[in-house]
């Protein structure tokens, strides 16, 4: 068995064509360079040939606005993400080193990466960086080139170390939202609770609710919380769940490590209310989407629950605020939430003998940017998938090939090892099954499918072939 590489990041910069256009000053059309130990002729000359790509490729007409790049060892892709401001990600590609005929040989795996997932990858990199900073030109034309080349190093340089190449697939493509589908009754209490707050608490222009890492309300538009959303579950509450297990947001003399969880905490703001003197650190993020603007992020945890309010950038926050929010919801959020839990814990059902063949599934709506999965088994990102690289690889090929619109369409593909992959789309959804049957036919997979889809899509309206 040989020895196998996973997918890398060689490179990624940011440039600018119409900045250093004299001979001697090429340096000044790079705003960010990664990694920055390459030397600056190295850094000149790798985005001088991407600079010969756009130049060649720019005389073809071209439908897609981002270019890929193919060579034997690497895989570049290239965005402009704003106007004369190119995005460009250079990957390693992964290599398996195994003996032939008595020598080690290097193999390139080419088809380890796929083009669309990475597209998705670097897409998602210049959104995240806008949520928290706004658009290259408006940071361009306010405080000028060196504060561009300041912001963009500061958040890069962190963003990278927490990328998780070798594990990206279908799901980056989507970076889809996981709703929380509620009764009619409990999903009433969480609209009335966030109607009294916003009423009570006047500078709470919009609020969200999640619980679990799953969305059960947002005022944002869909286009702003997927941003946002991913920021939430893989970064902020992560972060904020791991301080809270090792103690460092627990009361004195508590009797249970957990009991923490029973009691309302702000992730963003002051993280202790009785001895704060400031109101803490308070990220703020732009919406490109609906209401257009710069707002405070005020995230405020209780039990499994986090509450995240959006408030206007020149609104006055202050320690008398965060009391007397906490005071209010508190109680009220508490209560909330043990009947969330209490609905979910009767929702499911857990046998004990599952078989290994049970079909696997991913569903994706484009309209309100819903998706879930019992492929992945978490939203970290971290490669605890059920079902193997390979049938992963066969449905984001699928999505490439196959784009959703308003027909009925339904693509079958049958592997050498008796696994069934099925991509079914209507009315701009998505359904991808994975299940494995020996001796089936077309019309016992098709049959399947049904049944799947009347079990776990209840509501879903799926327009007949």
């Amino acid at each position: 068995m040989g020895a196998k590489t996973e997918t890398s990041l060689k490179n990624f910069f940011v440039f600018n064509p119409t900045f250093g256009i004299k001979e001697g000053e090429e340096l000044n059309k790079i705003f960010y360079y990664h990694p920055v130990t390459d030397h600056c002729e190295v850094q000149i000359k790798n985005v001088g040939l991407v600079e010969g790509i756009l130049n060649f490729t720019g005389t073809f007409k071209v439908n897609s606005d981002i270019t890929s790049l193919h060579t034997q060892k690497t895989r570049q892709l290239i965005l402009e993400v704003e106007k004369d401001f190119w995005m460009v990600m250079i990957l390693e590609i992964p290599t398996l080193t195994k003996m032939k005929d008595g020598a080690m040989i290097c193999e390139y795996l080419e088809e380890e990466i796929q083009d669309k997932v990475y597209e998705s990858v670097l897409r998602h990199a210049y959104a995240m960086y806008r949520l928290f900073w706004n658009t290259f030109q408006s940071t361009l034309q306010k405080d000028g080139v060196e504060v561009l080349k300041t912001r963009l190093a500061n958040f890069y340089s962190a963003y990278f170390k927490n990328m998780k190449l070798a594990h990206a697939d279908i799901l980056n493509i989507f970076c889809g939202i996981q709703y929380l589908p509620l009764d009619k009754l409990t999903f009433l209490k969480v609209q009335c609770l966030i109607s009294a707050l916003e009423c009570d608490f006047p500078i709470v222009e919009y609020s969200a609710f999640l619980y679990n890492d799953h969305l059960i309300w947002s005022g944002l538009e869909p286009s702003d919380m997927q941003t946002l959303y991913q920021y939430l579950i893989r970064t902020l509450l992560p972060a904020s769940v791991e301080v809270e297990l090792q103690g460092g947001s627990m009361p004195r003399n508590s009797n249970s490590p957990f009991s923490v969880l029973r009691h309302g905490r702000f992730v963003t703001g002051p993280t202790n209310l009785k001895n704060a003197k400031t109101t803490g650190k308070i990220p703020k993020i732009y919406t490109f989407s609906g209401s257009l603007g710069v707002f405070n992020l005020v995230v405020y945890r209780a039990l499994s629950a986090s509450l995240c309010l959006f408030i206007r950038e020149n609104k006055e926050l202050t320690l008398e605020f965060f009391q007397n929010f906490d005071s209010y919801i508190s109680s009220k959020l508490t209560s909330l939430v043990s009947e969330i839990a209490e609905y979910c814990s009767k929702q499911v059902s857990t046998p004990s003998n599952v078989p290994d063949n049970t079909p696997k599934f991913i569903y994706f709506n484009k309209f309100n940017l819903a998706y879930k999965s019992t492929v992945h088994l978490d939203n970290k990102q971290s490669g605890n998938v059920s079902i193997s690289e390979e049938q992963l690889k066969i449905i984001a090929d699928m999505k490439s090939y196959h784009e959703p619109t308003e027909d009925s369409t339904e693509t079958v593909i049958k592997t050498l090892n008796d696994y069934w992959v099925v991509a079914k789309t209507s009315n701009h959804r998505e359904f991808y099954v994975v299940e494995q049957q020996k001796n089936a036919h077309l019309i016992d997979i098709s049959n399947d499918i049904k049944s799947l889809c009347q079990s776990e899509l209840k509501g879903i309206f799926f327009q007949p072939l």
